[in-house]
């Protein structure tokens, strides 16, 4: 089975900001490329603008990095982010410790 982790997926498409979410990424055998949805990602390897990630089928590129337990997971800090229902269990208690926030869907 491959290696899963929560992520927040940010697509920088269309500039600074843009729409995101929190979900579960998949990693290939050999860590080089996530998946997200019927997405795949690789690293820019530092030649992005504030984006550290491009789509290998759009060639957008995305700010994916592991959720923080403050919530200010995007670059300019904290902003209301969908979180999928696969994952928002383990994101309200694992990651951010409040489960008494368990059915909320957004950050």
């Amino acid at each position: 089975m491959p290696k899963s982790r929560i992520m927040y997926i940010e697509d920088k498409s269309d500039g600074l900001v843009g729409p995101a979410r929190i979900g579960r990424v998949t990693f290939s055998k050999r860590g080089k490329t996530l998946h997200y949805r019927d997405l795949s990602f690789q690293s820019l390897a530092g030649s992005g603008f504030k984006a550290n990630f491009f789509c290998v089928e759009t060639a957008a590129h995305y700010w994916i990095s592991g959720p923080r337990k403050d919530g200010q997971d995007g670059l300019y800090g904290y902003r209301p982010t969908p979180i999928d229902e696969d994952v928002r269990e383990e994101y309200w208690t694992v990651i951010r410790g409040a489960p008494a926030r368990l059915h909320d869907a957004t950050t």
